[in-house]
């Protein structure tokens, strides 16, 4: 063989290689969209299992007792209570209905946790929060409850998102009622610097916003959605898509830039406890 003609096969050779390698490349990277994709799925069939199991449940939860309504501070909503996140004037409104015992809830915000603090950051959404008490419903117990009214008191000390953050991040195992125990909420409160206070402690035990949970958690169970977590977007869902695509961070900056076009980024004071207060 000629050196010319040896030349050529080497590169041919070489060429074929750079051409396997990134073939395997682009499976490797579609493999990789598979899985968080079918995590996403995942989260969505397990909420799917939930809100079915809460539309069919007879039970009541501890939410039920009597008392009179204490909304939390700032909070928005009327006969839909929720605690508002991000600049009041922001162009566009996230709407999540959340459980702190839902798995699936826990799930959403790993996946987006600091999407959403961005965009609230940027002044292109304000967050405003459901808290619901489903899990207690429907497995016993009172960690929802408890972790939800705990959550409305460190909205009042103006920590809201910062408390939230850490109530996901150590959820129990959903069979564990672990939130249950007062004690429990006020040490994870600890890690939230100023707002393991006096008032802060008081609240806490004595449920003060207790009946403001339960309006919440009853809208939801009017409302009939199929499950926590419940994500919108300007009332349109965008949990687990919107229209023929997947939701993830990128797509909720693009769903949310779209929603914005042409329309100023809110400028206003941030509610209390959202981002530019943590």
């Amino acid at each position: 063989m000629s050196e010319k003609n040896r030349d050529g096969s080497n590169r041919s050779a070489r060429e074929r290689l750079q051409q396997q390698r990134e073939r395997e490349k682009a499976r490797e990277k579609q493999r990789r969209v598979l899985i968080v994709s079918a995590a996403v799925v995942g989260v969505l069939a397990l909420a799917a299992v939930v809100g079915v199991i809460a539309a069919n449940s007879g039970g009541k939860d501890s939410s039920d007792k009597a008392g009179p309504v204490v909304e939390p501070s700032g909070s928005v909503g009327g006969a839909k209570p929720a605690i508002p996140q991000g600049k009041p004037d922001a162009p566009s409104t996230l709407t999540i209905w959340e459980d702190f015992r839902c798995p699936a809830c826990a799930q959403f915000e790993t996946y987006f946790r600091d999407t959403v603090h961005e965009l609230e950051a940027a002044g292109a959404v304000k967050a405003d929060y459901h808290l619901v008490t489903i899990i207690d419903g429907n497995l016993g117990g009172s960690g929802s409850l408890r972790a939800a009214n705990a959550a409305a008191c460190a909205q009042d000390a103006g920590k809201f998102t910062a408390y939230h953050d850490v109530l996901y991040t150590n959820q129990p195992q959903e069979t564990d009622d672990a939130f249950a125990s007062n004690d429990k909420l006020i040490e994870l409160a600890a890690k939230v610097p100023g707002l393991d206070t006096p008032a802060f402690r008081s609240c806490v035990e004595d449920g003060t916003h207790d009946s403001w949970v339960k309006k919440s958690n009853d809208a939801f169970r009017a409302g009939e959605f199929s499950g926590t977590p419940t994500v919108l977007l300007n009332g349109e869902p965008v949990f687990p898509s919107k229209g023929n695509e997947q939701i993830s961070p990128e797509n909720l900056k693009k769903w949310v830039a779209e929603a914005n076009k042409g329309k100023k980024a809110g400028t206003a004071s941030p509610a209390a406890g959202s981002p530019a207060g943590r």
